[in-house]
């Protein structure tokens, strides 16, 4: 559905995006983070224990201006790709763009964008035409497709790697 190798299953959409987070990022990385992200995504950036540059609500400059300040040091730009909120749907071409051009992992929520948005209902990646180009989806069972649980897609290393590192899934 999310055309990855890989997906593991978490009890919750805050379990998934808190571990996975917390996995990519360590002390010394720095971890780009949207103003409006979900508390999920804010607890597995503290639990990370990297530094967290929050970057104002869809503000591409801001957020590359962010990027040029940590000097290298990042990990990951993290993003609900629908504000849950707001309803509004991040830059993610931007985001991409940015990530692929400073070598930065992407982690892309698409709670509130599976089963909505997309061809399909696979959500506003597949619908900005960027399906192969996010390292990392997290996603919910519980919203638009009325189940429990939640899931991450990637590739299968990065499976295997979460499977090792993601505390919410290993504990």
């Amino acid at each position: 559905f999310k055309g990855r190798q890989a997906a593991l299953l978490f009890g919750s959409g805050y379990l998934a995006n808190a571990g996975t987070v917390a996995a990519l990022a360590r002390r010394g990385d720095v971890v780009f983070s949207d103003a409006l992200n979900h508390a999920s995504i804010i607890d597995g950036c503290r639990l990370s224990r990297a530094e967290v540059f929050v970057y104002e609500h869809a503000d591409i400059e801001h957020l590359r201006w962010g990027i040029l300040q940590a000097e290298g040091r990042g990990a990951l730009i993290v993003t609900d790709s629908v504000f849950s909120m707001d309803g509004d749907i991040a830059p993610l071409a931007e985001i991409v763009d940015l990530a692929q051009r400073f070598g930065l992992r992407t982690v892309v929520d698409e709670a509130h964008a599976t089963g909505t948005l997309g061809p399909g209902g696979r959500g506003a990646i597949a619908e900005a035409g960027l399906d192969d180009q996010v390292d990392v989806i997290v996603g919910t069972l519980g919203k638009a497709l009325g189940s429990y649980g939640a899931f991450v897609a990637c590739d299968q290393q990065m499976a295997q790697y979460l499977v090792n590192a993601a505390r919410t899934f290993i504990f």
